[in-house]
């Protein structure tokens, strides 16, 4: 099962920092990034602005609808009326199917905010105790997993993240 995991970063340019430490994990063959997607959010800028960032052959273009309804959840639906409120009310359910819960989706949207970025991954077969190893000291906070709540609070743990 893939583990859906976001990464806030205090810098607009702290996502596609983490993205190259982690592109360099996966050629390592310590994890397999499935998918990943970066919102960066300049000063500012009314919105942040989102990039999907792994297209691969044949699972691309629902990758793309994946990130496209998940950022639309997170970013874009406080600010629509209510009738297309109630249509992402629809698409939200089915998230949950996939472990993303209004809980991951709220979090996401209070903590990425101006001035800040965030790292969307998508991965398997992460060498956890490997991978913790190499990201230690990088300044990020682990906002929403869809790990289990004692898997994120281990992953938190090792990364000594509140």
């Amino acid at each position: 099962m893939a583990t859906l995991t976001v990464f806030k970063f205090s810098t607009p340019d702290g996502a596609e920092k983490m993205l190259t430490k982690v592109q360099a994990l996966q050629k390592a063959e310590l994890i397999k990034i499935q998918d990943a997607a970066m919102v960066i959010w300049p000063i500012g800028k009314k919105s942040p602005k989102t990039q999907q960032l792994v297209n691969l052959a044949g699972i691309g273009a629902m990758q793309g609808a994946f990130w496209g309804m998940l950022f639309g959840l997170i970013f874009f639906v406080p600010f629509f009326g209510l009738a297309v409120g109630a249509a992402f009310g629809a698409i939200g359910a089915k998230m949950a199917d996939y472990g993303i819960s209004d809980e991951f989706i709220k979090k996401t949207r209070d903590q990425v905010t101006e001035g800040t970025s965030a790292l969307f991954l998508m991965t398997t077969d992460a060498v956890q105790d490997k991978v913790i190893e190499e990201l230690k000291g990088d300044q990020f906070e682990l906002i929403a997993s869809n790990l289990t709540k004692e898997q994120e609070e281990q992953l938190k743990a090792a990364f000594a993240v509140d």
